[in-house]
């Protein structure tokens, strides 16, 4: 048998790394140990400073799967409510498979909230008390009709290819502030239109791939080693990295090799970090209260958002927090009314209107709000017109999204859609502008940030994208 021993003075590097690998139970973390072929070792040249002086450290994306409708939180129309029932006044583009084209009035109140006066539905009471704190953007748009297209194009800035995630450029990028976590977590507790491929590094290095949590009571599986003790461990790391240099002295740099091993030594140092870094029952009562963690309905998106504030305070770059389950129902795309608005909406609204306005609130007073960039929204938004008499269809014409914390101009809206809320007509801001100025935020150039694969530079932003300058502080 082909076993390690510690004890033994010459071990194979073979027998070297399967024992590592046994005494941490094949830890599984796909952006640690991912496909050799696509690993590298190699430190990005971006990685070793900011283009330019960042207004923000770490990003907190929340994702609302499905594509909220902004007629129905943010963007209220009261041309909208005059005109319910009637017809569209214009023509819809022909792949636009609503089964009416009369328009749909929004059963929701909205009222002004904050000294900036910022219309908010009563859906939101929460969150309507934080606009202060909130750049409203209500000229998105994308050019997807499809989630998965649509999904992909907010997480990738590609409809269709498989493309680095937003999350893997910043943290090629920018690397990591904690060498002892994942630079790019994802809270995901079921799994969104199109999956992983929202979180992949793709032609990037393996490294700067997301790492998903999907069990919020387990979140990182068999980190814990009850097989081997700790300083054995300890030295067989030690022993590995005399081997790998004897190694490297005798051969030409193997960068996949490298990157293998370096991914055991961030499981090594994990084992002691991330328990303590996502448990969530770590902090007081009156915080649970804060994010609605065990509530009936706010329980598990409170959860998410916790442990986003628990690891950008730790140094994680990027935290995607997917809304993709409530205690009432888990579906990947859980905020696609295209019907049962009246109910399902609420539903969604209160399972995520604590816990985002406890998330602002703790990050504000534990002063992280200034260096933390926290972005809400979805693939896209909902049609003005009705579907199923008590729904409404997907709409990429023109939809909301906000933006909160560092750099940010708060207390303000910016751009607008048409009348009835069909598409953007002021200030439009197409997805790859959005990333530009994400990008811009936290230090780097959308045009200088490239990687080079088959012979082209790529980059998040792909040739297009302006910087939204007018929204920053």
């Amino acid at each position: 048998m082909d076993r390690f021993d510690p004890l033994q003075t010459t071990p194979s590097r073979r027998q070297m790394l399967k024992g590592f690998a046994n005494g941490f139970a094949m830890l599984p973390l796909a952006s640690l140990l991912a496909e050799d072929a696509s690993v590298s070792a190699g430190v990005s040249p971006a990685e070793a400073a900011a283009h330019l002086a960042p207004r923000a450290k770490n990003l907190i994306f929340l994702f609302m799967s499905g594509g909220p409708s902004h007629v129905d939180t943010f963007d209220p129309k009261p041309q909208l409510q005059k005109d319910d029932g009637k017809p569209l006044p214009f023509e819809k583009p022909d792949f636009i498979r609503s089964q009416t084209s009369n328009l749909l009035a929004s059963p929701f109140k909205f009222a002004r909230h904050g000294e900036c006066g910022t219309e908010v539905s009563e859906l939101l009471p929460h969150l309507s008390g934080y606009v202060d704190d909130l750049c409203v953007i209500r000229s998105l748009v994308c050019d997807n009709f499809s989630h998965n297209g649509a999904c992909l194009q907010m997480n990738t800035g590609e409809t269709a290819f498989s493309r680095p995630s937003l999350g893997s450029w910043l943290l090629y990028g920018l690397g990591s502030e904690n060498r002892d976590l994942p630079g790019f977590v994802v809270l995901a507790p079921s799994q969104p239109a199109q999956g992983a491929r929202l979180w992949t590094s793709s032609f990037l290095p393996a490294k700067y791939q997301g790492t998903r949590v999907q069990d919020l009571a387990n979140p990182i599986a068999n980190i814990s080693n009850s097989t081997v003790p700790i300083g054995r461990q300890q030295k067989q790391m030690e022993t590995l990295e005399r081997l790998n240099e004897l190694h490297r002295q005798q051969h030409a740099e193997d960068s996949r090799l490298s990157a293998r091993i370096k991914a055991f030594e961030l499981a090594f140092r994990m084992q002691t970090t991330a328990p303590m870094a996502f448990d969530v029952g770590r902090e007081t009562a009156s915080t649970h209260r804060l994010y609605g963690i065990d509530g009936s309905i706010t329980d598990i998106f409170g959860r998410q958002c916790l442990m986003a504030r628990r690891l950008v305070e730790r140094g994680v770059r990027t935290v995607q927090v997917y809304h993709t389950d409530t205690k009432y129902r888990s579906s990947f795309q859980l905020w696609d009314q295209h019907d049962g608005l009246r109910q399902e909406l609420i539903l969604n609204c209160r399972s995520i209107d604590k816990p985002v306005a406890g998330l602002l609130r703790d990050l504000k007073a534990r002063g992280l709000l200034d260096e933390t960039l926290v972005v809400w929204g979805g693939e896209f938004g909902r049609s003005p017109t009705a579907q199923s008499l008590d729904g409404r269809d997907h709409n990429p014409f023109g939809f909301t999204m906000w933006m909160a914390g560092g750099g940010i101009k708060s207390g303000t809206t910016y751009g607008a859609t048409d009348d009835f809320g069909w598409a953007a007509v002021e200030n439009r801001v197409h997805v790859h502008d959005l990333h530009a100025t994400i990008l811009h935020l936290l230090g780097l150039d959308h045009e200088r940030l490239t990687y080079r694969y088959s012979g082209r530079d790529y980059r998040l932003t792909d040739i297009y994208g302006n910087i939204v300058h007018d929204i920053l502080a």
